[in-house]
């Protein structure tokens, strides 16, 4: 397995579990984590015999999201023309949001396991997710309105997807906190743990459930659900069309009717 600066990625049978590995930092997203997650998520995607990926964060919290240093280290490389550092700055938020675009484009399921802190770019990161579980205590809040800045690598693009409009909004702009009961009731969170060992324990078995399926008709399912948000239905419906005149015609279709018949469990190919 390689190694990674701010990131631990384990794969567990057909589960990879990447993990936000800078717990003294409270695993705040460094300068290597933006690279390394593209890297990552690029492996999950090419890899046949991982069929579905689970993010959590190492030690006491998911994410604090961009490391303030980073920040400030951007800001000071900045020069006296005003049209090139907009370049420049622009570049560097479009290379910023393709860690996430990475999560989001993945043809594997992404389910994001969060406690502790999940602040400003960790809601970004979990916002490109398939599902999101948190613990009771798990603290969310969209901090970059404090910090005199919009959020820009993808929660006000994909949260309105996940919550309502108007909590979106509120959250948005006031930076307020919301913890883990509150984000079930909004459908942030599908559901809430009591600590972080029943979190990992229940996320793995999901994710067990989603591995156990046809490969291919999860990554198809994935594909029209990502496709349908950003289509009309009519063109969801025209593409489910074409892509399923070619995958229907896969063993995976006869291997689960047979399965279903003899009701025993079937072993499909990766």
């Amino acid at each position: 397995m390689h190694e990674y600066q701010s990131l631990k990625v384990e794969q567990q049978g057909a589960i990879a579990h990447v993990m936000i590995n800078r717990p003294a930092k409270a695993n705040a997203m460094d300068e290597a984590f933006w690279s390394e997650m593209v890297q990552v998520f690029d492996w999950i995607d090419q890899t046949d015999s991982i069929r579905v990926a689970v993010v959590s964060g190492a030690g006491k919290h998911f994410s604090a999201g961009i490391d303030l240093a980073m920040l400030a280290g951007a800001a000071s490389g900045l020069g006296r023309d005003i049209g090139r550092n907009a370049e420049r700055i622009r570049r560097n938020i479009l290379r910023l949001q393709r860690a996430f675009n990475a999560i989001d484009e993945c043809c594997k399921p992404v389910i994001a396991a969060v406690h502790g802190y999940c602040i400003g770019g960790a809601i970004d990161l979990i916002s490109a997710c398939d599902m999101r579980y948190a613990t009771e205590d798990a603290y969310f809040s969209i901090k970059e309105i404090d910090m005199g800045m919009a959020a820009d690598v993808g929660t006000l693009q994909r949260l309105p997807h996940l919550i309502g409009d108007g909590m979106m909004r509120e959250m948005a702009y006031t930076g307020r906190v919301m913890y883990g009961e509150e984000a079930a009731r909004l459908g942030l969170v599908n559901r809430v743990y009591a600590d972080h060992d029943a979190l990992i324990a229940g996320v793995m078995e999901i994710a067990a459930q989603i591995a156990a399926k046809s490969p291919l008709a999860i990554r198809g399912t994935k594909e029209m659900i990502r496709y349908s948000r950003d289509h009309s239905v009519a063109d969801g419906l025209n593409y489910i069309a074409t892509w399923n005149a070619a995958m229907l015609q896969s063993e995976d279709l006869k291997l689960a009717v047979a399965a279903h018949m003899s009701r025993k469990p079937a072993e499909f190919a990766d």
